[in-house]
């Protein structure tokens, strides 16, 4: 059993934690993982790995230096009108593929995932059981459209960021969301 309370001395807590979420999360996927789970490997109490991180999303997000808050994600694509979901979408996917805060993280993301069967299982199940799930669930809409959409966004993101495809690579954001925009809505519509 975990011991309670702070480690004496110098900690690599954090560290530990998120080594063990990693851990965890690769043998077992994201449904298999648990935050207790998490905490044992670590050998610390669950209560410090929410201390830490929140929720099992968040410590999934940090594990993997998702450089993006799942939370923050919904709300963006799950406040406002309905009829305007396909920009906004698009425009935190340019938002976030703009910034080299942010893109450098999703390109070795986008690396991983291609070249690590144990990374794209993790990130699957992430997107299946958590975004996709509480989209589709709170829009109404049937999984599959989402995932065309997002493949359309991710295909938007790879001819523009990584392999700058021309006209696209330098086309205006606000021209880029004119064009596409309507497109993705028509997924969620």
């Amino acid at each position: 059993m975990a011991r309670t309370g702070r480690r004496p001395g110098q900690t690599e807590t954090r560290e530990d934690i998120l080594a063990a979420a990693r851990n965890q999360f690769g043998e077992r996927g994201y449904d298999g993982a648990t935050i207790r789970g998490i905490a044992a490997e670590a050998g610390v109490n669950p209560a410090l790995v929410h201390h830490f991180f929140g929720s099992k999303e968040q410590v999934f997000a940090a594990a993997l230096d998702l450089p993006i808050d799942p939370a923050a994600v919904l709300a963006v694509v799950l406040d406002g009108p309905r009829d305007s979901v396909g920009e906004r979408i698009l425009r935190l996917f340019i938002s976030l593929w703009r910034e080299p805060a942010t893109r450098t993280p999703f390109l070795a993301l986008v690396r991983s995932v291609s070249t690590n069967a144990q990374a794209a299982a993790m990130m699957r199940q992430f997107i299946e059981r958590v975004m996709l799930a509480r989209v589709a669930d709170a829009l109404g809409v049937p999984k599959l459209r989402l995932t065309a959409l997002i493949s359309h966004v991710m295909g938007i993101a790879m001819m523009r960021y990584i392999v700058g495809v021309e006209p696209i690579a330098s086309a205006g954001e606000d021209e880029l969301v004119a064009l596409v925009a309507p497109v993705l809505q028509q997924y969620i519509d």
